[in-house]
């Protein structure tokens, strides 16, 4: 099949950085989450935080994923901040789940299972620190889950170890309205559809039987 190369040019310089959409306001959201005390909290980072929002929004028993940044030094951080690599934050997702439906030590699959986890400061096209993949513990429990996955991880990859930094949660900066379910909302975006898409679907193919009935 014949491609034009224009095409193919701009599906490998695709970033999850070109876009600059709005989107609707998610202050009521997240306070009405944050005031549900049947639902706990989680943070990881793999990536564009479109991608991850998707994935683990697709999951059964997480009720909202919400994109932002965190793992820094920067107060206040804004996209084009981080974007410059100098802030010290990924892009992140903080996740509201029902522990009675989905468990952390699930979600730690979920987070390790839907990324190339031997990449280093980056995922697929996106390359950077603020792209890095960092997964948040909040408790000492959460940390012997992680570091025990990591560690059976490490004994399958041949030659290569598992690249994602494992870090104490401090503090989530949540992002500009126009990320939040932007996969959801602009389905037919570019980098959505060139890499979002693709990679949500590469999840739902490993583990079909975590996904919400309309998430198939």
């Amino acid at each position: 099949m014949k491609v034009n190369t224009l095409s193919l040019l701009l599906f490998f310089t695709l970033s999850c950085s070109q876009a600059q959409v709005s989107n609707q306001a998610t202050s009521q959201v997240v306070k009405d989450l944050r005031a549900d005390s049947s639902l706990a909290k989680a943070y990881f980072a793999s990536g564009c935080f479109w991608c991850v929002e998707a994935v683990f929004e697709s999951v059964r028993g997480v009720k909202e994923s919400i994109s932002g940044y965190s793992g820094g030094h920067t107060k206040n951080p804004t996209y084009e901040d981080s974007n410059t690599g100098r802030t010290g934050h990924a892009e992140a997702v903080e996740i509201y789940y029902d522990p009675k439906v989905v468990s952390f030590s699930t979600l730690v699959d979920v987070y390790f299972g839907s990324q190339n986890v031997t990449q280093v400061n980056g995922q697929g096209p996106d390359r950077g620190s603020q792209y890095r993949s960092i997964i948040f513990y909040q408790t000492e429990e959460e940390k012997r889950i992680i570091d025990m996955k990591i560690a059976e991880l490490n004994d399958l990859l041949s030659s290569d170890v598992v690249a994602s930094e494992v870090m104490q949660f401090e503090k989530f900066w949540i992002g500009e309205d126009y990320h939040q379910n932007y996969e959801r909302l602009h389905p037919n975006q570019g980098y959505i559809r060139a890499v979002s898409i693709p990679r949500l679907n590469r999840f739902k193919e490993k583990f079909p039987d975590l996904l919400k009935s309309d998430a198939h």
